[in-house]
């Protein structure tokens, strides 16, 4: 495992980091006009005209927000500013997901830890109600420092997760070998920021330190460049989604091949768990998803 540090990029991968990690969401709106605070009694609050949101947890309560919209595929994107310090046993959790037994559900989760220890991104799929698709990663920058750009990118293919431009994780569609995918239910996007000192940092042996709190994680630049579902039907073009001009190419993206090359990049460096090599988890063998032709 490489140290989170630049220096591990070749020259050439680190111009593309550099400049694509400049390039933040363009097209943003009001955060009032597009999320509602849904709980935590006043620990949720949006600033600045609508420009900024945070969230907050004390002993007594974390808080959370919701997207007005539905969505059935889309670009999301976010950027956060994770809690500083000594956020052991905080989650700050950030993802799309549909409703009922049967949801489908997109996640960021990031993983609070002592000061000066790195924060661990986890990342999940279920499609269906069926998860346990983890990928665990460090990043290569602090994530309290300043505000980073956490995207989804959702089309009938795949999903893409990625950090300032810099994809991390690919799952694609492998339904024509039985496993399903989110294709059918309109997801929300959501965010939370909780207690979890049971689990969340090193299994739960490092609790909270509530002298600490409260814990903020901050919100801004949120974007949704997707396809809005209301009352049944979807915003984009049924006929042909792709083609309508607000898609901007993502209902059709695939990684080309530097994305390809600087997401291994990221995987080989940074990547701390991965489900599809974990076989003790699974000793009747991997999930069908785990070969080289389907799974990133």
């Amino acid at each position: 495992m490489a140290s989170p540090s630049a220096s591990n990029l070749s020259p050439k991968l680190l111009l593309l980091s550099l400049l694509l990690g400049s390039f933040v969401v363009a097209s943003v709106g009001n955060l009032y006009q597009d999320l509602d605070i849904t709980w935590g009694d006043g620990r949720a609050k949006i600033l600045d005209n609508g420009q900024l949101l945070t969230l907050s947890l004390d002993k007594a309560s974390g808080s959370g927000f919701q997207s007005k919209n539905e969505y059935l595929f889309g670009k999301i994107d976010m950027q956060l500013k994770l809690v500083p310090g000594n956020s052991a046993g905080t989650v700050t959790a950030y993802y799309l997901s549909s409703q009922g037994p049967t949801h489908d559900e997109i996640d960021f989760e990031f993983l609070g830890n002592l000061s000066g220890d790195p924060y661990i991104l986890h990342t999940n799929v279920f499609s269906q109600g069926k998860g346990n698709r983890e990928q665990q990663f460090y990043l290569w920058f602090d994530p309290t420092a300043d505000f980073h750009t956490y995207s989804v990118l959702w089309n009938p293919q795949r999903i893409i997760f990625s950090v300032d431009g810099t994809p991390i994780r690919e799952f694609k569609n492998s339904e024509s070998i039985g496993v399903p995918y989110p294709k059918n239910q309109p997801m929300r996007i959501y965010s939370s920021l909780w207690n979890a000192d049971d689990w969340a940092t090193r299994g739960g042996l490092v609790k909270t330190d509530w002298s600490q709190a409260p814990f903020t994680a901050s919100y801004r630049n949120f974007n949704a460049n997707a396809c809005v579902w209301s009352s049944g039907s979807s915003s984009c073009s049924s006929t042909s989604p792709s083609s309508t001009s607000t898609n901007g190419g993502w209902y059709s993206q695939e990684l080309d091949s530097t994305s390809q090359e600087r997401m291994t990049w990221v995987q080989k460096n940074y990547m701390i768990y991965n489900y599809c090599t974990d076989t003790k988890r699974f000793p009747q063998g991997l999930p069908p998803e785990c070969t080289a032709t389907t799974m990133s």
